[in-house]
């Protein structure tokens, strides 16, 4: 059997085409399209009319590419530039119109609790008690649980595309007092999920997300040409020398360094700061870099536990109405 997936993210919308015989998803055939759509919101993060046309030509062409695969679906999601848009509704409502495909948005705890399945299945049981981290453009993903699914999850405001509009735009390089209220802001944030991770001491810690690809590329990981199975590991003492060295950089400079693409140079910055208070706060020297993510966690929730997962976690991305499929965590009290 073969299933299709467009996740509409913060830069790209991108089409997996995947296998999903045996219980594992591989993938045959992926395409994404560079959209930018986090760059084109505006100061209340209502969706511009003319990223909405790309966005519903993307989705078109990603749906006509899987009808030529032959793939089921597409499961169609849209990160957090969507979801905390004003103009969401309507947003879904022209994606659906132009293209036939109901795409839905996903509660940040959700998009958590499916990236941390991507993780267990990717690391396996003998990684024990597990903490997952996901730095997206809009949000940071906290995961942490001893099974399967998450003892619970967390969403927060962290994204490195949010954090650079929001306190990295005044000057290029930016100057030690922006660095510093963008420090306050991120600790803030994760005081209580940072207590509950020191609190349960994790065996092992992994982050996924392009943004933690490209940052431990640049503090030394095996470029991805050595492909998914070459081990990967980020260091919190490394990642802490390449948020000042990066700091000292504007972001065009930021693009020649090894693993930073030209797309995410500006953004590169917040991502490493965010990431290197995340692993201080929680009291984790060192990262296992994982290349399963969200994506991987819904093809995984749609393998085990059927169509009828993604019917009912779709229809509530749509309607805003809770869903089984949708479980919200407390992060705050930690478990008895």
């Amino acid at each position: 059997m073969r299933v299709s997936l467009v996740d509409a993210g913060s830069n790209t919308v991108r089409l997996v085409i995947a296998d999903v015989e045996g219980g594992v998803p591989l993938p045959v055939h992926t395409v994404k399209w560079k959209l930018r759509l986090s760059e084109q919101v505006g100061a209340d993060g209502t969706i511009a009319e003319e990223a909405v046309e790309r966005l519903v030509a993307a989705v078109a062409e990603a749906g006509d590419t899987a009808l030529r695969w032959k793939a089921a679906g597409p499961l169609a999601f849209a990160t957090t530039v969507v979801r905390a848009a004003p103009n969401r509704a309507q947003v879904l409502e022209r994606v659906a119109a132009g293209t036939g495909i109901r795409m839905c948005t996903l509660p940040g705890e959700t998009e958590a609790e499916l990236t941390f399945l991507a993780a267990r299945r990717w690391l396996g049981w003998k990684a024990g008690p597990l903490a997952v981290l996901d730095i997206g453009g809009g949000s940071l993903e906290v995961a942490f649980g001893r099974g399967r699914l998450p003892d619970f999850a967390a969403s927060l405001p962290l994204g490195a595309a949010r954090l650079t509009r929001e306190f990295l735009d005044v000057q290029d390089p930016p100057g030690a007092a922006e660095l510093k209220e963008l420090r306050r802001r991120i600790r803030h944030e994760l005081r209580d999920v940072a207590a509950r991770i020191r609190w349960e001491s994790p065996r092992t810690a992994a982050v996924s997300s392009r943004t933690f690809q490209q940052l431990a590329r640049l503090c030394g990981a095996a470029p991805g040409r050595f492909g998914p199975f070459e081990p990967r590991a980020l260091r919190r003492r490394d990642l802490g020398e390449a948020a000042r060295a990066l700091a000292t950089l504007p972001a065009a400079e930021r693009a020649q360094s090894p693993g930073i693409s030209a797309p995410r140079a500006a953004q590169s910055l917040a991502g490493a700061v965010v990431g290197h208070t995340a692993l201080k706060l929680m009291g984790l020297r060192r990262a296992v870099v994982c290349p399963w993510a969200i994506r991987e966690g819904i093809l995984l929730r749609y393998i085990e536990d059927g169509a009828d997962w993604w019917t009912r976690t779709a229809g509530a991305g749509l309607t805003g109405a809770p869903s089984s499929a949708v479980s919200l965590r407390s992060v705050v009290e930690p478990s008895a």
